[in-house]
């Protein structure tokens, strides 16, 4: 799609004042596939040079926002933890060709904020925290379960940058289980729930994207009956919730969403006997 409103493409290294009608540009595979007529500036951050993915020396991962799916299934391929099966998952679960996993990036999932952005299932169940800069140089810190706020909302300011998503040493040496659904062979998710469970206290978070309009993590301080599961997601996920589209009957999200959370719960369950 040709842009033909964009009159000036800005280089992120070099800062100038924000203006109405500017936005970051990450990899462009949302951007440029549908038009924008209310943009005139692109603020392109592909030559930050920012490290895809670093290892910290608490044991936690920074991912930084231009990190592309492609690198981040490169280099959890190479990754010694409990929880590295669940990136490729999620990598998997766009659905895309090897074009846009060149090109997409985590931060462009993230701040699109659809509901079947498998780049927010991936950080909100592994309890993900973003960084966020606002124009003024100060610095904030958003968990992804609360970043996300609605089908196609965020917490994100005019003008404010998701610089990075950091995920805790802990999260990542949890066992996970993952389900997913979709209408069709090759479709958009409709339901996609992921399970982890913490080896160092037994805890158990269930985390429900792609069904609702905002991703909804639940933890529980053990793995719970499945009575007081159902009755937990009944309370977290009010009936407007359930996403509604093409895609996918709220009923019939709803439904999976419980199937797929009992099996989860029955799989990490067995881990702990």
């Amino acid at each position: 799609m040709d842009l033909n409103t964009v009159v000036d493409i800005r280089d992120a290294r070099l800062p100038a004042p924000w203006r109405p009608g500017d936005a970051w540009l990450g990899g462009g595979t949302y951007l440029f596939s549908e038009q924008q007529p209310h943009l005139r500036r692109l603020v392109d951050l592909s030559l930050t040079g920012w490290t895809p993915v670093e290892p910290l020396p608490n044991g936690s991962l920074e991912i930084a926002a231009t990190c592309t799916v492609a690198q981040l299934s490169r280099f959890a391929k190479g990754l010694a933890a409990a929880a590295a099966p669940l990136f490729e998952q999620c990598c998997r679960a766009f659905l895309a060709s090897f074009k846009i996993w060149n090109m997409a990036t985590v931060g462009g999932n993230l701040c699109n904020a659809l509901p079947a952005g498998p780049m927010i299932s991936l950080t909100a169940a592994l309890d993900g925290e973003c960084l966020l800069l606002a124009q003024d140089g100060v610095r904030r810190r958003v968990h992804v379960a609360e970043f996300v706020t609605g089908a196609g909302r965020k917490d994100l300011a005019e003008g404010e940058l998701l610089r990075s998503v950091t995920l805790p040493a802990r999260a990542l040496g949890c066992r996970t289980a993952f389900r997913q659904a979709s209408l069709y062979g090759l479709g958009r998710s409709g339901v996609l729930v992921i399970g982890t469970l913490d080896p160092a206290d037994g805890s158990l978070a269930v985390t429900i994207t792609a069904a609702t309009v905002r991703p909804v993590r639940l933890w529980f301080p053990l793995p719970p009956t499945p009575q007081a599961l159902h009755a937990a997601i009944e309370a977290a996920v009010t009936d407007g919730e359930w996403f509604d589209d093409i895609h996918g009957l709220p009923e019939w999200r709803r439904h999976m969403t419980f199937r797929f959370a009992e099996e989860i719960r029955r799989e990490l369950e067995e881990v702990t006997r």
